[in-house]
């Protein structure tokens, strides 16, 4: 029943199978949602729908999620196994895509800005698997992170040198001039937010076809180009760290079409090796 659970779970839930999937949900779950909810919600929420269909499943950090949208694409079903395939999430909500601009493309190739194995924690093109995607200034931006063992930090959670990704080498993506740099904020105490300084520290650099890319949440004090460098793809740029509106290490890697960024729109990125990397990869 699990197996078929993953992999039929539209039909199921459509066809009013709550018991079964209710049963396969966590504790924590249930403490949260009563089955005589769960039914409820589920029945009003298909009220409407004559087909689900799955489109894309992800691993991460030890949990397999899976989203399911109805045949008109205007609805959504994300429901997220654990290792034991027990159900520890589930949840319904309006699928909104953006066919327009996701159809296009930066004109340059680019390479993420990194030189070693780093994961993907938000990229792609819906909200469930990128939470950027709603909003126009960075719908295609990624943000990543290293991991190790399903983790992306060993031993305490609450010291930014604990986690994999922090002090790790930045490069740059692409050939081009460095543009923009801000550096000497302080990193965050994991789990906290600087929202004052949403980029903390960065570097915009300029590329052909009036494109920009942007990279965010340095460390401080660790870019090591300054306006007006010219810089070759792969180029050091400085370390990971942990600043602005971050709350553990990692990487925020975005191109735009101005070198404003919250005056710019962000675009799909073609990289160099053909790829479409999404949330889990």
């Amino acid at each position: 029943m699990v197996n078929q659970l993953k992999e039929q779970f539209g039909y199921y839930f459509l066809n009013g199978q709550f018991e079964d999937i209710y049963g396969k949900t966590a504790e924590s779950f249930q403490n949260l949602v009563s089955f005589e909810q769960f039914r409820a919600l589920s029945l009003d929420y298909n009220s409407d729908v004559s087909n689900y269909k799955y489109i894309v499943s992800n691993t991460f950090q030890g949990l397999e999620q899976y989203i399911w949208v109805d045949d008109t694409y205007t609805k959504a079903v994300v429901v997220a196994f654990d290792d034991n395939n027990i159900i520890q999430g589930m949840y319904f909500k309006p699928y909104e895509t953006y066919p327009g601009s996701d159809q296009i493309w930066t004109k340059n190739t680019y390479s993420m800005p990194i030189s070693d194995k780093w994961y993907v924690f938000w990229g792609g093109t819906n909200e469930f698997i990128n939470y950027h995607y709603p909003y126009e200034q960075q719908r295609y931006a990624y943000d990543l992170v290293k991991m190790s063992n399903n983790e992306t930090y060993r031993n305490s959670k609450l010291q930014n040198e604990s986690y994999y990704a922090f002090g790790a080498e930045v490069v740059a993506p692409a050939d081009g001039v460095v543009v923009e740099v801000l550096d000497g904020i302080n990193d965050n105490i994991p789990g906290e937010m600087d929202e004052k300084n949403l980029a903390g520290n960065y570097c915009i650099i300029a590329h052909e076809h009036n494109e920009y890319s942007m990279i965010a949440h340095f460390k401080k004090d660790s870019i090591c180009v300054k306006t007006g460098d010219k810089v070759k793809a792969g180029q050091l740029l400085g370390l990971c760290g942990n600043s602005g509106n971050s709350s553990e290490a990692h990487i925020h890697f975005q191109v735009m079409d101005h070198q404003e960024f919250l005056q710019a729109k962000s675009l799909r990125i073609q990289f160099m090796v053909a790829q479409n990397p999404f949330r889990g990869i």
